[in-house]
């Protein structure tokens, strides 16, 4: 079975796959888009289920909510919606919130947050949110290949949104493997290992996928968030249970 590959273009109108390919399961296929959106919501309310609100618990519950946010704009824009730039930027809105928010979770579980750290990711993320949600020409291109989506940002940014991304998912895997490292407590120590085999279970297969083909290199957010739902995983099934606060009901 093949697929047709689409350029991404500069025109402002979306390229959108054929009917054809709906129901073509590939890797980050649009069935799987919203498999992986059905589970990260899932996940999401057995987290809200099983543990108390507190400031750990929330930003999980964050995480996982745009994650899925991702997965169904995603979905949105292969389906053909009838608004598939607003799916795009709401896409894009969700994802670049996210590495902050990993730094965020990190610094919440070793339970000595650095707040300058924390307001420098999330008002570099602030910007880029209001770049995404307020101007039109911030991405100029959308294709859906059948196995993965390409928003094609702004030329003028591209770099410098990698940069953004790459630099602050970097940040968050060696700081939660340094406090693992640090750490003297048994179930502490393991949410951050696993917290750091979280980050890498999505970089590494990511970043490999780019050196072996160039031409996925506009497709990372894509590829990126599909590799994620392993973090998503491992978050609510290794870290959570060793360091959440479960509802004293369900204990």
């Amino acid at each position: 079975m093949s697929i047709s590959i689409m350029k991404p273009t500069a025109n402002p109108r979306l390229a959108v796959m054929g009917k054809g390919y709906h129901n073509t399961l590939f890797c980050f296929s649009p069935p799987v888009m919203i498999l992986t959106c059905i589970t990260e919501l899932g996940l999401l309310i057995y987290t809200t289920w099983r543990y108390r609100f507190n400031p750990l618990s929330r930003l999980v519950i964050l995480l996982l909510l745009l994650l899925a946010l991702f997965q169904l704009s995603e979905f949105r824009v292969c389906a053909g919606s009838t608004s598939l730039a607003q799916w795009s930027h709401f896409g894009y809105v969700a994802i670049t919130l996210l590495p902050p928010l990993g730094i965020h979770i990190t610094q919440t579980i070793w339970g000595r947050r650095n707040r300058l750290l924390i307001l420098t990711g999330y008002a570099t993320a602030a910007a880029f949110v209001a770049y995404f949600a307020l101007s039109a020409g911030s991405l100029t291109g959308h294709a859906c290949l059948g196995n993965y989506v390409i928003f094609q940002v702004n030329n003028g940014l591209t770099w410098l949104y990698a940069l953004y991304y790459y630099g602050w998912v970097l940040i968050g895997l060696c700081l939660s493997l340094w406090y693992a490292r640090q750490s003297k407590l048994k179930r502490q120590r393991q949410a951050l290992y696993g917290f750091t085999l979280g980050y890498a279970v999505f970089l590494v297969p990511t970043t490999t996928v780019n050196l072996l083909d160039r031409a996925t290199l506009n497709g990372i957010p894509s590829i990126m968030c599909g590799f994620a739902v392993l973090l998503a995983i491992i978050v609510v099934t290794w870290v959570m249970p060793r360091v959440g606060k479960p509802r004293s009901s369900i204990r």
